[in-house]
Formats: structure tokens, sequence, C-alpha cells
């Protein structure tokens, strides 16, 4: 009798359905024109609110963004390797792991975001990348080089904006256009180690990722909290040192990535890294108008792949002397 009446009720008011719920049992609502309203549960008789539509999640700006959603370090992560470029430092390809990939950051919720991120592009695709950056109010933050001497030119540019998820992932949406980034990006395909993870993880102190002939870690070398803005920078998000492997051969390996760090410790990091034979190629800011002042090192290192671990765990312990924060 009450669903008889439930029904004809519904029917008088708007379009009616009905579904059951393993944890409610069977719950009877309306449409009154898109809002779904809960009449009663069978079960228990609990209320529950339900969008007809359903509020914007993750899901959707990825596809938007034509990449999948990745929850790490309490941001969502979209990841955009640039797999159609083939670039060359002397006789190492590199591969996509190593220093090709493209990726934007979301920090807050759908409706309301950080983005962070970095571009990596070809010195013909850098005019129309900026140009799209500024169109779509997007600020450009940083643009350099990582790597040392390849070919063809690539350069990194780093961007920032505010704002609901969605719309700002529109608004980066024809900026990757710009560029020959493959999209929708499709799943990665792990192969067979032929790098020595445990070797790698152990010097560099942290456990990370590895595939093939690449193994990478990101840390986090800065201590205190690091305000934008007057707005904390989340350390994953903003203030990561990623250090990037991968083996050439059985016995050499190059690295490259970028430590983050107090500006106060750039120097000694510096004097660390070209003592062990590292090149740094970069030296600069991400951020605009942080407090304190970070500075990030970019690197290029080729050797056999004990000394280069032996000199990157010097750089690092270099930022983690008494003293440095």
């Amino acid at each position: 009798m009450r669903k008889e009446l439930i029904a004809n009720f519904a029917a008088a008011l708007g379009d009616f359905r009905f579904a059951r719920s393993y944890e409610t049992g069977l719950v009877f609502v309306m449409q009154i024109p898109s809002v779904l309203v809960v009449l009663f549960s069978v079960a228990g008789l609990a209320p529950v609110l339900a969008n007809a539509q359903g509020s914007p999640s993750w899901v959707d700006v990825g596809r938007i963004l034509g990449s999948a959603p990745v929850a790490t370090g309490g941001y969502q992560r979209f990841s955009f390797p640039r797999k159609d470029l083939t670039v060359r430092v002397k006789d190492v390809t590199i591969g996509a792991a190593l220093a090709l990939g493209s990726w934007a950051g979301f920090d807050g919720t759908v409706e309301r975001s950080e983005m962070m991120g970095d571009l990596v592009v070809t010195a013909a695709e850098l005019p129309s990348v900026a140009r799209k950056l500024v169109e779509n109010g997007l600020a450009i933050t940083a643009i350099h080089n990582h790597l040392l001497g390849e070919d063809p030119q690539i350069m990194y540019v780093h961007f920032h904006g505010h704002g609901s998820a969605l719309d700002l992932a529109k608004r980066l949406d024809p900026v990757l256009a710009a560029t020959g980034t493959p999209r929708p990006v499709q799943p990665a395909v792990s192969s067979a180690l032929t790098i020595d993870t445990v070797l790698v993880f152990k010097r560099l102190g942290k456990s990370g990722r590895a595939s093939g002939s690449f193994a990478g870690v990101s840390l986090t070398l800065i201590r205190p909290v690091v305000k934008m803005a007057g707005m904390a920078v989340r350390p994953a998000l903003g203030l990561a040192s990623p250090i990037n492997l991968q083996m050439v051969d059985s016995v050499r390996a190059v690295a490259t990535g970028d430590f983050a760090v107090l500006a106060t410790e750039a120097p000694r990091l510096i004097e660390t890294l070209v003592r062990g034979g590292i090149t740094p190629t970069a030296v600069h800011s991400h951020l605009i108008g942080e407090s304190p002042k970070v500075t990030y090192v970019h690197f290029w290192g080729d050797m056999p792949v004990g000394p280069l671990l032996d000199a990157l765990a010097a750089a690092i312990a270099s930022t983690q002397k008494q003293g440095s924060h």
C-alpha cells in the first residue's frame, strides 16, 4: 500500500523510479526535474541525498585532459609522456620515463584547486605553448632546459593556475593540443627490469618506480613550510626532488632530475654535484614569490652506475647537514 501511494504521488510530480541497494534495501526516489529526492528506504528508512547528474570528479577532469588521475602525495596527478619524441644525448636515446614526461598536478578539491605542472616541448612548439598558456589565463613560472646537448632541443615549461579543476583542465587542454603529446594517454606497460633497483633505491635512500632500464625516486628535501601567496605549497606537488636513472648498458647509466632545496643550500649542493662528476644544467625557481626562497638545481650525469649513485647520494647528504635548514 505504501509503495502504491508513493508511486502515485511521484507520478503526479515527476519521474518516479526505484532501485535496490545492498546497503539500504529498496530505495524510492523521484526526480523534479533533475534533482533526485529520496522518499524513503524500506530497510531502516535511512535518508539518502543524491544528485541526478552527479558531482564532478577527478575522472571527469581526466576525460578533458585525456589522462587518468593518480592520487599521489596528497594531490591528483595527470601524466602525459612524450612518447612521440625521439631524443638523443650523444649515443643515448632518452626514455620518456627518464626526462620526457609532461604532467599536471591538482591540489585541493574538484571545485577548488591549485594546479601546477611541467610541459615537455620542442623548441618549435614553445611559441605556441607559451601563447596558449597566456591566452587561457595560466601563469608561466619557468622555461628552461633539463638535459645537456640533446637533439632535438627540448624545453620545459612550468605553469600555475587556480580555479575549479574542470575549468583548469579546459584551459590546459588547448595548451596540450598545441604539442604533439599523444592523447588519450595509454596505460603504461611494464618491462622486465634491466636495472638493479635494490642497489638504486638503497643508495638513494628511498624506494620508487622502475620499469625496464629505468628507475626513479622522488624525495622531499625541504623541511620548513613554504608558502606562496599566503598558502602552503604541498611538498609532493611543488617541492619534490625527482631523481631518475636509465641504464645504457650493463655498467653505464645516465641520470637527470632536479633538487628542490632552500636557496641557501644551493651553492653547497652544486659544488657537491660538480665534484662528483655530475653537471648542473639549470639553476632557477619554479615558483613565484614563495617564502622561504626555493632553488631548483637540474642535473645530468653519465658514468658507471656505482659512482653515479655515490655522487647522487653525496648530493642528497649535502642538503641534510647540520645548519642546512
